[in-house]
């Protein structure tokens, strides 16, 4: 069990005064078998008229922010305490039925499942496709566990990383012809390369922390910015986290804030203001993981 802090500060900077628009926030994960909340805190500046929390359509937590005010600069700072209890990749099982491919769904799983199965970018020519199906060769015995852990590795072992500031993802395609992005571009390409095989598939965002050095005698553990990475439904073992920007399998490491069946769902922090079209100055963003 590890206890950790995350403290996730956001920085709006305008040439002049704007007036602020209502802000949407995703950075409060919930309470599971795998994370249980300590605390939690939100400070927000300049004050916020109203903050509203919601559960959104996947059963993320939400926090609608309104203003009445004007302001030149913008922060949100979000921190929370959590007891973490990653699962062990070996400790993952799955039904007999599912433990090689091709398998299906069940049919109430199929259906429940619904749009999460389904490819939502194009691939006219079946690259990714072809992509997915020649890990899957490499694998002895076509083992879904094996297959979906080399998957993982093979994305951080061919592709180059690189942080983008860039909003949004590029589409799979382009990661695979350019062979390099960032960890949303190489989740989302993993969830089209499992769709393709006929499974189930979810983005993630949250933070991730060097394991290693909890308790190293070092606070700091991880951070400077949101993470992303994939979660794929397996009968029996329910949705599995894999991270192909590390090749980590079973949440280790990896603090869940959100899920969505798109990356333009799980937007960490989305807002609006009023005012010149060149007011924006800059945004930038923090990360901060502490153990203890």
């Amino acid at each position: 069990m590890t206890v950790l802090h995350i403290r996730h500060h956001t920085r709006y900077e305008y040439r002049t005064p704007v007036e602020l628009g209502e802000h949407r926030l995703m950075t409060r994960p919930r309470d599971s078998h795998d994370l249980r909340l300590l605390d939690t805190s939100l400070v927000i500046q300049p004050r916020a008229k109203q903050v509203r929390w919601i559960h959104d359509v996947f059963g993320n937590s939400i926090a609608i922010v309104s203003f009445d005010t004007v302001a030149q600069e913008l922060t949100f700072t979000s921190d929370f305490r959590a007891e973490h209890f990653p699962a062990a990749g070996e400790a993952i099982a799955v039904e007999p039925y599912a433990s090689s491919f091709p398998f299906s769904y069940s049919a109430s799983d199929a259906e429940d499942l619904g749009r999460t199965k389904e490819r939502h970018y194009p691939d006219p020519e079946h690259r990714i496709d072809e992509w997915a199906r020649a890990v899957l060769k490499e694998v002895p015995q076509a083992r879904t566990l094996d297959a979906l852990s080399a998957m993982a590795a093979t994305i951080k072992e061919s592709f180059q990383y690189e942080a983008r500031e860039a909003p949004g993802v590029q589409s799979p395609l382009e990661t695979l012809e350019q062979a390099r992005g960032s960890c949303r571009d190489f989740a989302l390409f993993m969830m089209e390369a499992a769709r393709s095989l006929g499974l189930a598939a979810r983005f993630v965002s949250g933070y991730l922390y060097d394991e290693r050095r909890v308790g190293a005698g070092e606070s700091l553990v991880g951070g400077g910015a949101t993470h992303a990475w994939v979660q794929i439904y397996l009968p029996g073992a329910g949705w599995v986290e894999y991270d192909p920007t590390n090749a980590l399998v079973g949440g280790r490491n990896l603090i869940r804030v959100a899920v969505a069946r798109d990356p333009s769902q799980a937007a960490p922090l989305t807002g609006s203001y009023k005012g010149a079209a060149d007011a924006s100055v800059s945004m930038s963003v923090q990360v901060e993981v502490t153990a203890g």
